[in-house]
């Protein structure tokens, strides 16, 4: 019989990943996706440790589905509720201790044993926690189909955990030391992709370009040749990689923005901070001056890439010249897309016991003044695209009756009036506006679909399919 299965996930891309394969593990026992958590079987949060307030905010949506859990629970039936996730890693005791209704804790190194944890928890009173770092991977556990249905954009998770600790960041804490998964673990489940319908791949990893699996010769192989070896897949148009570290820019990897047609010209490689006193703080391992080296090197063989960043404002210890230096930094870099927060501490990190902070209302200053600055950027970058004719790959519905939405290879997101039958295609669209976050136009009849739909001849063009 069908059990009905509620995830709600927070942050990143990975844990994306993460709650997708959750859904794939649970499936052999009967459980289906749904889109609301009222009249579940099974509700699992899939949390992120990495924003302000994380675990306020699970106890907060804890609270409201206990309602639900006692609702189910008197009419004779059970939902199981999990927490997943880094939160989980970080605070399972005190989550079992302060929610005891919850029936799961787990961490996110753990999940592929969930059917286990499933039996146990229809077994057992009171709360199940597992947060042990396995030693075997959890890769090495999931289904063969695992991942073959995520449609046109899937992710793929290549590489986890983190080796680097910087001083404000949980994750080597809560995913564990860097792992890579095998070269034909990945190959074999991206052609499962394809296979299932996939023209674009982001390959994922807390240090995705830290990346060294080892290959069908033995020897290691680091991002750069997988990329390579990946692009060798017929139907695969797209691959991106996501979350990089300036120390783990090789120049294998570096050379495949240039060599590698299916390689978008889109980076996002995360500096934290312009200034070289701030980035020791960090533990970054790197100064201003490295990264922008890097950033010449990329550019140097790849003109037109769009450059995307991290920032954090109000570290501890953080001077006006300080921030000075981190503006300097982006109006030398002019990233196309940028994401900036204010630092909030970390419990268990290093930095959250300086004894220096920022007061909050510099932190809000300096916040806007970066944001100000990352957006005029951003919106120079977009309107640079006015006028020209860019491949789109449309993956979802507009808000609008008769509008379809894309992404560019700049991954910036497009949308044009265009029929339902384009969706899963490469389609190229003329640019007629730009705005701080999107660009709107038109589809280019007459001119070849990029990708054309499973069936169609290549080279088909966009008037005789639409």
């Amino acid at each position: 019989m069908s059990k009905k299965l509620f995830i709600k996930t927070w942050g990143c891309q990975m844990n994306v990943y993460d709650s997708a394969r959750m859904a794939d593990v649970l499936a052999p026992l009967g459980y289906r996706p749904v889109e609301e958590p009222d009249g579940a079987d099974m509700v699992i949060l899939n949390t992120c440790h990495i924003r302000e307030k994380a675990s306020e905010k699970v106890f907060s949506e804890l609270g409201r589905l206990r309602t639900l859990k006692d609702r189910k629970g008197s009419s004779g039936d059970r939902m199981i509720l999990a927490v997943a996730g880094c939160v989980a890693q970080a605070e399972g005791e005190e989550i079992v201790a302060r929610a005891p209704y919850v029936d799961l804790v787990f961490g996110p190194q753990s999940y592929h044993t969930l059917p286990e944890m499933v039996a146990r928890a229809a077994r057992a009173a009171g709360s199940l926690l597992n947060t042990d770092f396995p030693v075997e991977s959890k890769f090495d556990h999931l289904p063969d189909d695992t991942g073959a249905q995520q449609g046109i954009s899937a992710f793929l998770a290549v590489q986890e955990g983190c080796d680097k600790f910087c001083t404000f960041c949980v994750v080597p804490y809560t995913r564990g030391a860097e792992f890579s998964r095998p070269v034909a673990q990945v190959v074999a489940e991206a052609e499962r992709l394809v296979a299932g319908g996939a023209l674009e791949i982001t390959l994922l990893g807390q240090n995705v370009n830290a990346f060294h699996g080892e290959g069908p010769d033995g020897r290691s192989w680091g991002l750069g040749r997988l990329i390579r070896r990946l692009a060798e897949i017929d139907g695969l148009a797209r691959i991106r990689y996501t979350t990089s570290h300036p120390r783990d820019m090789e120049d294998e990897l570096i050379r495949a923005h240039a060599e590698v047609p299916q390689l978008m010209p889109y980076l996002h490689l995360p500096v934290q901070a312009g200034s070289d006193r701030v980035l020791a703080a960090m533990n970054r391992k790197h100064t201003a001056d490295d990264y922008r080296r890097i950033i010449d090197r990329l550019r140097d063989i790849c003109p037109d890439l769009a450059l995307s960043g991290d920032f954090i404002v109000g570290f501890p210890g953080e001077t006006d010249t300080d921030f000075a230096e981190t503006l300097r930094l982006v109006n030398d870099v002019r990233y196309a897309q940028a994401y900036s927060f204010k630092y909030s501490p970390r419990p268990g990190t290093p930095a959250a016991t300086e004894a220096r902070p920022v007061p909050e209302e510099v932190k809000t200053q300096r916040l806007t003044a970066l944001q100000q600055l990352l957006d005029a950027h951003q919106f120079a970058f977009n309107q640079g695209f006015i006028g020209r004719t860019v491949p789109v790959l449309f993956d979802r519905k507009g808000r609008r009756d008769g509008q379809l939405m894309g992404r560019s290879p700049w991954m910036q997101s497009v949308f044009a009036e265009a029929p339902e039958r384009l969706l899963g295609r490469i389609v190229p669209v003329r640019i007629a506006a730009a705005y701080g976050n999107s660009l709107s136009g038109s589809v280019e009849t007459g001119e070849f679909v990029l990708s054309p739909p499973r069936g169609a001849a290549a080279g088909e063009p966009v008037e005789a399919l639409a």
